[in-house]
């Protein structure tokens, strides 16, 4: 909780300061600020709760984050990111935090969202809070006019683009997008999915509550069966075509969580989930990741 707290804080002292100061806006958007380009993006590293950073999606893009997460709430027609209703803003939109600036980006980069990087993917992890099926079908409505920025699956081909995003969250969001012929997302997983029909033309992303699947949070050896069962999701996952994600793994700094991150890696796991993105970065830099 007093993490959580923190980051509102530093949310708000953050949208503070920018309404204060005046930033020039392609410079802005193109996120040309202090991250070295010199370095490789981490395309493993996952800003879960991305919004409650001082600067959302900017902050991500600096620390050379290869995908970022934001909580989707449907409130009369538009599209608002937050956490929980009560931080409801009508200025926080789909666009204002995530669609402009990537597209902004895309174009400055001459088509990717990290310069020089073409081939690198970006991961725009959409977590649907309110009802899914409606939220949805609003979801593909602002989509349509960023479809060049996008991933799309189109009459049973996937064609790749800077920007795929990936639809989590309520699960109503599902059957709308089964249905579909064009679609300019995709679908998270469970666990509950590895091995079923479903390509990964709907599900590229299988992901699962780290807490609920593995006892262990750091301390001491990873149990073998544990081990075994983890890279045994990770190459069932892989074989289909699909990447593993795990929230709810320990994110205090720590030798607890760089021991969870360390078998992560080992394993083959597609993304880190943090909410510490320079504890992730500096992680990832010191092994060359």
């Amino acid at each position: 909780m007093a993490l959580t707290t923190r980051r509102r804080a530093l949310t708000t002292l953050g949208a503070a300061l920018a309404g204060s100061v005046a930033i020039p806006g392609p410079a802005y958007a193109a996120g040309r600020g202090h991250h070295p380009r010199h370095h490789h993006p981490h395309v493993r590293a996952h800003a879960h709760n991305d919004y409650e950073h001082p600067r959302p999606l900017l902050d991500a893009l600096d620390h050379r984050f290869g995908s970022v997460e934001a909580d989707l709430h449907l409130v009369d027609g538009q599209l608002l990111v937050a956490h929980d209703p009560e931080d409801l803003d009508p200025a926080r939109t789909l666009e204002t935090l995530y669609l402009d600036p990537l597209a902004a980006r895309v174009r400055a980069h001459h088509g990717s969202v990290y310069r020089g990087h073409h081939r690198t993917p970006f991961q725009l992890l959409i977590d649907i809070k309110t009802e899914g099926a409606a939220t949805y079908a609003e979801l593909h409505r602002h989509l349509r006019p960023y479809r060049h920025l996008f991933t799309s699956y189109v009459h049973g081909k996937v064609r790749r683009s800077a920007v795929t995003a990936v639809v989590s969250g309520h699960r109503a969001a599902r059957a709308p997008m089964e249905a579909q012929r064009v679609r300019y997302a995709f679908y998270d997983g469970r666990l509950a999915d590895l091995g079923s029909p479903a390509p990964a033309s709907l599900i590229p992303l299988i992901s699962d509550n780290w807490a609920l699947n593995f006892g262990w949070q750091g301390a001491g050896p990873m149990p073998a069966a544990e081990r075994d069962k983890l890279r045994g999701i990770v190459s069932a996952a892989h074989a289909r075509g699909q990447r593993v994600r795990f929230w709810a793994t320990p994110d205090l700094p720590g030798p607890g969580r760089d021991a969870v991150w360390a078998e992560l890696l080992a394993a083959g796991v597609d993304h880190l989930n943090t909410d510490d993105l320079a504890g992730l970065e500096a992680f990832l830099d010191a092994r060359g990741r």
